[in-house]
């Protein structure tokens, strides 16, 4: 019995380009952070707190650590952020961090990244690689399957 029209072939084009939407999404993100480390605004922040997110039922770990960072900008405003695992140790509620911030929008667009918290360029950068091997090889396998290569 086929599920998908066309079989295998279907299977591996329809998930190799899944997988390729995520490895160009956790590339734009580490494209993100790149910028904003070489060319944002830098300021002093710190760990402002770390909380435990309930994943709900159905997932490996059924919890997962956020951590929220809050940083003043140049011109005063007080901003709070979420940012991506900032390390294998992660931070202590109260712990200083260099923040980089885009000044145009700084509330969307800031990261802990930088010295002693490479996590947020070091998981998209994984992602995007290990995602975007096995899109290749899956699209390349649909390739295979149509008798194109």
């Amino acid at each position: 019995m086929q599920i998908l029209p066309g079989g295998t072939a279907t299977f591996l084009l329809l998930f190799g380009l899944l997988l390729g939407a995520f490895a160009v999404r956790s590339a734009l993100r580490l494209r993100r952070v790149l910028r904003l480390i070489r060319h944002g605004e830098h300021v002093e922040g710190r760990c402002a707190d770390r909380r435990t997110v309930d994943r709900g039922p159905g997932s490996g770990r059924g919890y997962a650590v956020e951590y929220v960072f809050a940083f003043r900008t140049r011109d005063g405003r007080e901003i709070e952020f979420a940012d991506h695992a900032p390390g294998p140790f992660g931070f202590e509620v109260g712990a200083p961090v260099r923040v980089s911030y885009d000044p145009a929008d700084p509330a969307k667009h800031a990261t802990v990244a930088g010295p002693g918290a490479w996590g947020p360029v070091v998981m998209p950068a994984l992602f995007a690689l290990m995602l975007g091997a096995f899109a290749v090889g899956l699209l390349a396998g649909f390739a295979a399957v149509r008798g194109w290569l």
